[in-house]
């Protein structure tokens, strides 16, 4: 069957897959898949494929493993995805369409009205006073309408299921919307913070610290006890969406508990007091961590060593240090950003001509060509003035702050130099700058001005991808020839509820790392390692090198295989200077087409702005609200027509290349020019499905999506009624060193992929069925219809899950 597989004329039992039949990931997953067709024979997952590269080895440790002495009952089927009508989805569509331009008009008149009264003032003390009570009271309203509409439309959070696009449904995606777009959201780890998930009915306890933006939506249904601690980039919503069906849940807290970054906590799981959960993990429903145990993976099991991951001691933060850093957060942005804010609308209006013409009575400014001109001035300085402005403040600022912090050093929260830590986290990720560089020669450098750690530096052109974060870029270092993917998170911090410390994260030389990696400081890997996408990195045990780590938690396999080395002869110090020169100048044209296309929507934005002042004469705080559609309208058919656009003469296909080849440059312009976070704004309606179609999608009837990202469209097939959750991806490609795989991939009718779950190129899946959240499904797998798989790497509901509490 090896043999038939992997198109050889002959297997030896005891040859070893990788190393002597040049086999790879990908042909041993449709090995795997084809062992689990024949009822006669054991299912084989890619993890088994791993720990036994034999023929022999692999039917050994099937044969030798303890059999049950009892019949086992199968897992139950997946739940059929619930069906909804035409109608319903319509009038689903249409209602939240209503209540977007219902929330519109609202702020439009709340910005009309206090705009007139600051302006009626007089003197420059007048105007800031005024300015500072219209920000209070337009803060305070923000802040109170999602409480006040959570407690009318929904009361408390119970446990229940809500079908998808029904009126109910409806109630849920109204209140998640305002819940999560209140202006305390930004002051996540703050006090702030959790002061507002107490007034939406969470109980949360004394001390408690939740650094992650991901906020729970069912909030009753949430609790967290005295002293616990959630670290960035979790997900604990205490809803998910399954099988065409919104599924409430509790996840519930101890005290003293320490939830890692990028961890998933499904409905219905809990961790007991002092439990700790590690990085990369996660709980699925069911699952209980027990009081003072250490648990990882996905899902999780018991650590086999007590490893602290809080990683720092406790520091005296009381209550008057956190009620007086919450007084002072209030205070800066209702006496200083708010009047700023204000205070620039006001001077925009009042002295840039094109604004300042529009608000006088008389013949339309729009009428004249010279108004057209000087905006586009306008935009031309605004836009490519502000990114030189951004730089220097980014590789200055910071590092007056970074001279007062000292590595390895606790300071408690909430202090001078917590204010400092999280001041230099917030300046330098800048989103805009790391896409605007990423996948290019000069990411290096951009990372290198910041303060990141990387001489000597070995070129390749694709160093970084364009998703790349820190806490603190003086304190990260990665070694020569190491190259990464998108998705990588620097952890250079860890946080106690009272504490925190920064220390240095290092990554060793001629290392390659997949993507979605959260890389903590006391990572255990050095030189010449694979780092598989998702893997969960080793704080423990020896310093794994020459090695690949692959799943959470994680296990070794091959460094590399045969076919990642095809394309090496393209690296020899003969072709490598050509094949470099060549690519910058690709990345060049592409990072001046990102910057183009972003100025054009720039200048339509100020356009349309200037129009909804002229028209502000006649229509009031009407013209604000039909500007605020017209902006979110256009922005869609905007990027839609630039996706278009830049696959019109290239369209995406299947490849297998080195990363010097053309084929793969024009697969990072497409990943780069065009824009997807614009996406957010749909997700949870019937709008979003419109989208997906119009960039290329292969998508079926009623899909409901929840926050799921594609990153090539055109080689995505997704069937009826599926449900996607909030963090899943279906990424049609993978790097390894210096060579580019992709292929399409199809997720079969009524599928459920859950939160976080990660599909990767050349995976089909069967109808029915579903992927347990936070795992990751490997390239090539096939997953048959109604069956439940779950895990990192994903394999079988029942084939050594760890799954607990079920």
């Amino acid at each position: 069957m090896l043999a038939d597989v992997a198109g050889l004329p002959e297997v030896s039992a005891d040859s070893h897959f990788f190393d002597e039949l040049g086999a790879d990931s990908l042909v041993m997953a449709h090995f795997c898949a084809r062992i689990r067709k024949r009822a006669d024979l054991p299912s084989v997952s890619m993890k088994d494929v791993y720990r036994n590269p034999t023929i022999h080895s692999l039917a050994t440790a099937l044969t030798d493993a303890p059999q049950p002495s009892a019949p086992v009952e199968p897992p139950p089927a997946p739940l059929p995805a619930a069906r909804t009508s035409l109608r319903e989805y319509v009038l689903c569509g249409a209602l939240q369409l209503l209540a977007f331009v219902g929330y519109s008009c609202v702020i439009a008149y709340i910005s009309a009205q206090g705009y007139e009264w600051i302006s009626a003032a007089s003197g420059v003390a007048d105007v800031y006073l005024r300015s500072v009570v219209f920000g209070a009271v337009g803060f305070l309203v923000l802040c109170a309408l999602p409480v006040v509409v959570k407690w009318t439309v929904i009361g408390r959070w119970k446990p229940r299921e809500i079908r998808v696009w029904s009126l109910g449904y409806v109630r849920f995606w109204l209140v998640k919307t305002l819940v999560r777009a209140n202006p305390l959201v930004l002051f996540v780890g703050s006090p702030l913070y959790t002061f507002y998930l107490r007034l939406l009915g969470a109980k949360v306890g004394r001390g408690v610290v939740i650094f992650s933006r991901n906020m729970p939506v069912c909030t009753d249904l949430f609790a967290v006890g005295d002293g616990t601690v959630i670290r960035k980039d979790s997900f604990f919503a205490c809803y998910r969406a399954h099988a065409g069906r919104i599924q409430t849940g509790p996840v519930t807290l101890g005290r003293d508990v320490t939830v890692s970054e990028a961890t998933v906590l499904d409905i219905g799981s809990s961790m007991e007091d002092g439990a700790q959960l590690a990085h990369a993990s996660s709980l699925h429903s069911g699952q209980t961590v027990p009081a003072g145990e250490h648990w990882h993976g996905s899902p999780a099991v018991p650590a086999d060593s007590a490893v602290d991951f809080r990683g720092v001691g406790p520091a005296g933060c009381g209550v008057l240090r956190r009620a007086v850093h919450s007084v002072l957060q209030l205070l800066t942005a209702l006496l200083v950003y708010m009047p700023l804010a204000v205070g620039v609308v006001g001077v925009m209006f009042a002295e840039v001509p094109q604004f300042a013409a529009a608000l006088e009575p008389g013949p339309a400014a729009l009428t004249s060509w010279t108004f057209y001109v000087e905006a586009l001035v306008a935009s031309v300085v605004l836009f490519f003035g502000a990114i030189p402005v951004g730089l220097l403040i980014m590789t200055t600022v910071p590092r007056l702050f970074n001279r007062a912090m000292t590595p390895g050093r606790v300071y408690p929260l909430y202090g001078i130099h917590y204010g400092m830590h999280r001041a230099i986290v917030l300046i330098t990720n800048r989103k805009f700058m790391t896409r605007l560089f990423g996948d290019s020669s000069a990411i290096v450098h951009y990372l290198r001005t910041l303060g990141y750690s990387l001489s000597p530096v070995e070129q390749t052109g694709s160093n970084f991808g364009t998703d790349v974060k820190h806490e603190t870029p003086y304190m990260s270092s990665v070694g020569t020839g190491t190259m990464i993917a998108d998705g990588l998170s620097m952890v250079n911090a860890d946080f106690s509820n009272t504490s925190f410390s920064v220390s240095r994260t290092s990554i060793g030389p001629h290392n390659f790392l997949g993507n979605r990696i959260a890389y903590p400081s006391r990572g255990r890997t050095g030189d010449n390692c694979l780092l598989a996408t998702k893997v969960m990195v080793p704080i423990d045990g020896t310093v794994r090198e020459g090695v690949g780590l692959l799943g959470s938690p994680s296990f070794e396999i091959p460094r590399s295989v045969h076919r990642d080395s095809t394309f090496d002869q393209l690296k020899n110090e003969q072709e490598l200077p050509a094949n470099l020169a060549a690519k910058s100048k690709h990345n060049v044209v592409t990072m001046v087409l990102y910057l183009l296309v972003r100025w054009f929507y720039f200048t339509w934005f100020t356009l349309l702005v200037a129009v909804t002042a002229e028209l502000y004469t006649s229509l009031g705080a009407l013209s604000i609200a039909l500007g605020n559609v017209l902006l979110l309208l256009s922005g869609a058919v905007y990027y839609v027509l630039v996706e278009r656009a830049v696959t019109a003469l290239h369209p995406l296909s299947p490849v297998f290349c080195s990363i010097y080849d053309r084929r793969f440059w024009r697969r990072e312009r497409y990943w780069k020019v065009p824009n997807e976070t614009w996406l957010r704004i749909y997700n949870g309606t019937p709008y979003k499905n419109l989208i997906w179609r119009l960039l290329g999608v292969r998508l079926g009837r009623r899909v409901f999506d929840d926050g799921c990202s594609f990153t090539e469209r055109p080689l995505v097939a997704v069937g009826d009624h599926c449900t996607l959750n909030a963090g899943s991806v279906l990424q049609c490609h993978s790097q390894e060193d210096g060579t580019f795989k992709s292929d399409r991939s199809s997720i079969g009718a009524g599928c459920t992929l859950g939160v976080g779950a990660f599909v990767h190129y050349g995976v089909t899946v069967g109808d029915g069925a579903e992927l347990a959240p936070d795992s990751f499904l490997m390239k090539g797998e096939a997953v048959p219809q109604n069956a439940r798989w779950t895990g990192n790497p994903a394999r079988p509901v029942g084939r050594d899950t760890g799954e607990q509490g079920r």
